[in-house]
């Protein structure tokens, strides 16, 4: 809409924020490709909305990495749980987050289990649930990811020595001890490349939470677009690229990670 009158736009923008070199040159691409509308380079109100939507992005995934790890870990350690009972409750967790699609549980979350948290009211007028829509989709994608961890860690527990464990235990060790200090180290090491593998597919699919409403880096590029019909190619450009390096850190990270730990003998 602003595109075809250059010399208004042009007016506009240098009056109500200045522009340097940078934001002026995808103002220019603008006008001479209308299709390339790089519009969150040189408007100040769409940069904002994306960088709020990639800071969203950046603690979605970094929230949910930290809880599906503990998931596993814990997870892994009931799966050898001595009561069947339990053993059969963690094993139906498993079950039913592996074998359903991440958007259905998200809904799940949200439009079914939201229904019954309590509200609060912090103007004494509007009641507002205790649990947002962005603390369900932690939860959800939090328990998802967590589902395939615990498998990843108990394969990494049945690939210790049953020789390890046991002199651990002559040493007086009890079944946690032994968990956390000799078993789950090495255990560890070996579940390092599978582990980097679902915490990658846990990244991307923090991109489904825009199913409720979270405003994360594809809800915010959506609403651009659909504000900017122009601006559609250049934001799926951004989006592209922003979840390569995004997921490139990570898998860089873990790769370094995983070397370090390396110990001659497991994992190789």
């Amino acid at each position: 809409m602003l595109i075809g009158q250059p010399g208004l736009v042009r007016l506009a923008v240098s009056k109500t924020h200045p522009v340097n070199a940078f934001q002026q040159y995808f103002f220019d691409l603008a006008q001479q490709h209308p299709k390339w509308n790089f519009i969150y380079f040189y408007d100040p109100v769409q940069t904002e909305r994306v960088i709020d939507g990639l800071w969203m992005t950046l603690q979605l995934s970094v929230v949910c990495v930290i809880f599906s790890v503990i998931i596993g870990v814990v997870g892994a350690w009931i799966q050898g749980a001595h009561s069947k009972t339990v053993r059969l409750v963690m094993q139906g967790y498993i079950q039913f987050f592996r074998n359903t699609p991440p958007l259905v549980q998200l809904m799940f979350f949200y439009f079914a289990l939201g229904q019954f948290t309590p509200t609060y009211s912090p103007d004494g007028w509007l009641e507002v649930p205790i649990i947002s829509n962005v603390g369900w989709a932690i939860i959800s994608l939090s328990f998802f990811a967590g589902a395939f961890n615990v498998e990843i860690f108990r394969a990494g527990i049945e690939a210790v020595p049953e020789s390890t464990q046991e002199a651990a235990e002559a040493l007086g060790m009890n079944r946690l001890q032994i968990y956390i200090y000799v078993v789950l180290p090495l255990a560890f090491r070996v579940t390092l490349p599978a582990l980097n593998n679902n915490l990658v597919n846990l990244v991307k699919t923090t991109t489904q939470a825009l199913a409720i409403a979270v405003p994360e880096l594809l809800y915010q590029m959506i609403s651009i677009y659909n504000d900017y019909s122009t601006a559609q190619n250049a934001c799926m450009l951004f989006l592209f690229f922003a979840y390569i390096v995004l997921v490139g850190i990570l898998v860089f990270g873990m790769h370094r990670w995983e070397r370090g730990m390396r110990i001659p003998g497991y994992g190789q």
